[in-house]
């Protein structure tokens, strides 16, 4: 539970690259994430040179640190796995969850940022990578060591006036 407690989205990070090894356990954790009938629709894109990261930083105005990340992680979800297709987000956001709970586990930052449903990004991400129409991009994932400053720790969020037992 200590890694659900102390994630935070980490924006900044070291200069210094991940290693081969975390990228794979990284990848590893996302794919053991559950799915609608086992569909696992999952594809990965690792970005790590340095021209792409930048390319990839001018997909929203949000997405300018990925320019900075020794590595990105693009989650695409292939519609010819699909058996139930109305479950493709909710698949793909918990392999997108996997992975930020790993990073954490492995001494990384990472922050998530968001592709679908938003038309624009979901170009951009298609044109960069020159997706087939059967890859839909969900989201892009930024990782490294976070920077000074920049740590996973633990912020209470709990909020009782958002629980209700039996009605609202």
């Amino acid at each position: 539970m200590k890694v659900i407690f102390n994630r935070r989205s980490i924006r900044k990070y070291k200069d210094r690259p991940v290693e081969n090894e975390k990228v794979d356990k990284l990848l590893r954790a996302a794919m053991q994430a559950p799915s609608a009938g086992n569909q696992q629709p999952w594809e990965f894109i690792v970005v790590q040179e340095k021209d792409n990261l930048k390319k990839l930083s001018g997909m929203s105005p949000y997405s300018k640190l990925i320019a900075d990340a020794p590595v990105a992680f693009v989650l695409l979800a292939n519609e010819d796995r699909m058996k139930f297709p109305e479950n493709w987000q909710q698949d793909m956001g918990a392999a997108a969850q996997n992975i930020l709970l790993e990073a954490v586990e492995l001494g990384l930052g990472a922050v998530w940022l968001g592709v679908a449903p938003l038309e624009d990004r979901v170009n951009y991400v298609k044109k960069m990578f020159n997706l087939q129409d059967t890859l839909k991009p969900y989201c892009v994932i930024a990782l490294g060591y976070p920077a000074e400053g920049e740590e996973n720790k633990f912020i209470d969020r709990y909020d009782e006036t958002r629980v209700h037992f039996e009605k609202f």
